[in-house]
């Protein structure tokens, strides 16, 4: 098998694997996972950049930039007004960080997105128990 056969089998599996899981997802897993990919995207971009890869730097951010899209468009402004104001606004500076990164080729920009999620990302990590005793 060529390399690029197993690349695209690899990542017919990753898209198929993802599927699988979101068709089994609760809402707090679907956005963990949201988070989880968001991660793994601006990874991705930072890779993009340091290598040169313009088209694959592009797919990177335009992905994280949707992500980020669909974590805004997920915020249930009626439960809690102040907090997701608060995560909209968050969101909403992380999408312009990331265009300004993509614009740039400014790797600090992704660090400081980075930064500003992965506390959100461990924070939703640990209230799945107690999310999940409150579905019981």
């Amino acid at each position: 098998m060529s390399y690029a056969m197993m690349r695209s089998a690899s990542a017919l599996y990753r898209q198929t694997s993802a599927q699988g899981s979101v068709e089994v997802a609760d809402r707090h897993k679907l956005i963990g996972m949201l988070l989880d990919g968001l991660v793994d995207r601006i990874n991705q971009a930072d890779g993009h950049i340091r290598h040169g890869d313009v088209a694959a730097k592009g797919e990177s951010f335009s992905k994280a930039i949707a992500i980020v899209g669909e974590l805004r468009e997920s915020l249930d402004h009626k439960v809690e007004p102040v907090l997701t104001g608060r995560l909209d606004a968050l969101y909403d500076y992380i999408t312009r960080r990331l265009l300004h990164a993509q614009l740039n080729d400014d790797r600090r920009a992704l660090g400081e997105c980075l930064r500003l999620i992965e506390p959100l990302r461990e924070a939703w990590r640990d209230i799945r128990p107690s999310y999940l005793a409150g579905q019981a």
